[in-house]
């Protein structure tokens, strides 16, 4: 078929993130990000049927999530300064564990607001772990539980999940962009910036490239990639659990301080193409019609995902405004919660917050490393 064809796939994607940056640069909706708009226009390709959707995703999707994801944080790190934690690492840390918590919290009130039981049967426990996972580190923690307990095979109850869980993340994605901005408004907190010569300049993402220095940038790439496999491979043959993004997140960290990368122009390019790469498809995912397939179920499922994040979002809210929080960290951390460390570095360069970049995909890195654990937790209380 066509709409499965890798090469039709990949042309599409490409238009939409052209049509997300030629929208924004000479239409009123400039006012808007680019992320906001290729997450919409993915989610639109994807319900009208011009891209694959999540029910019948392609195998090009799982290639971007695998790798394109993990691309985009490595090509920005490149460009990152260890001294940005300085001020803004440990209020995304605080804000990241406030998240952490209100997603414990929102799994098991949302499990008493719904017949459990009979919505997801047997598979009640597990699903609770899956969501508290998802939604502390992102989908990496989700199909870890499933797949421990067998849940993917469970047809349409995992497909109403995938999808409920999806929507909700896409519809998050748009509350936590405009979340500084409307929170300002209630009370204006103080800004944790980190003031130095990189914030000033980050801005453009536009660069210069040359065919050495893409060579240079590719190939460092496949080799971190490789390099963070076989190394979380290794260490899991010892007894040691350590996610390759936390590996790759480092080493692209002690490359980011040599001074011979850092003349290395091209990566903060490579880094929001492969962002807008990743974030399109996320849109893709969200397919409102599939959840018809759960049937009557399909209203608990999406009344279950969607009060575990609104009570995660206020929780979050509820601790900005008690310690005077930066609205901006406290989105960020949201979405280091809710989608990854890919969703909420997209956050920090829409919110044009260069110097929050590395705390965005720490933030992100260590949701994967701990969400899984979180969630076998859950398992075990409910």
């Amino acid at each position: 078929m066509t709409l499965q064809n890798p090469v039709y796939i990949l042309a599409v994607l490409s238009a939409l993130i052209f049509l997300s940056e030629w929208l924004c640069k000479h239409t009123k909706l400039r006012y808007l990000s680019s992320s906001l708009l290729v997450i919409l226009l993915g989610a639109i390709g994807a319900n009208l049927k011009v891209i694959p959707s999540a029910s019948n995703a392609s195998p090009v999707y799982d290639s971007i999530f695998q790798y394109v994801a993990p691309a985009s944080i490595f090509f920005l790190l490149l460009n990152v300064n260890l001294r940005e934690l300085k001020k803004a690492g440990m209020p995304m840390l605080i804000a990241f564990s406030l998240g952490a918590l209100g997603t414990v919290i929102g799994v098991l009130v949302a499990l008493q607001l719904i017949d459990y039981q009979s919505v997801f049967g047997e598979n009640y426990a597990a699903i609770a772990g899956m969501m508290t996972g998802t939604y502390t580190g992102g989908s990496a923690n989700f199909n870890a539980i499933a797949l421990e307990y067998g849940v993917v095979k469970e047809g349409a109850v995992f497909t109403g999940i995938v999808v409920a869980d999806n929507i909700m993340t896409t519809l998050w994605m748009l509350a936590t962009l405009s979340l500084p901005a409307v929170m300002k408004r209630i009370r204006n907190n103080p800004e944790v910036l980190a003031m130095n010569d990189y914030k000033a300049e980050g801005h453009s993402d536009e660069e210069k490239i040359s065919p050495l220095n893409l060579g240079v940038l590719i190939g460092l790439l496949m080799f971190v990639l490789f390099l963070s496999d076989t190394l979380s491979d290794w260490l899991s043959s010892v007894g040691l659990s350590v996610p390759s993004i936390l590996i790759l997140t480092t080493i692209a960290l002690l490359l980011a301080q040599s001074k011979m990368i850092q003349k290395i122009s091209g990566a903060r390019l490579l880094g929001m193409f492969s962002v807008y790469l990743f974030l399109v498809v996320v849109g893709a995912y969200c397919e409102v019609t599939a959840l018809g397939a759960v049937g009557a179920d399909a209203l608990d499922i999406l009344v279950f995902t969607g009060v575990i994040v609104l009570i995660h979002g206020l929780i979050l809210i509820i601790g900005g405004l008690a310690f005077k929080m930066d609205w901006s960290i406290v989105a960020i951390a949201s979405q280091a919660n809710i989608g990854g460390a890919s969703t909420s570095l997209a956050l920090a360069k829409s919110f044009k917050r260069t110097d929050l970049v590395l705390p965005a995909i720490l933030a992100g890195a260590l949701g994967t490393g701990v969400g899984t654990y979180l969630g076998f937790l859950v398992v075990s209380l409910v």
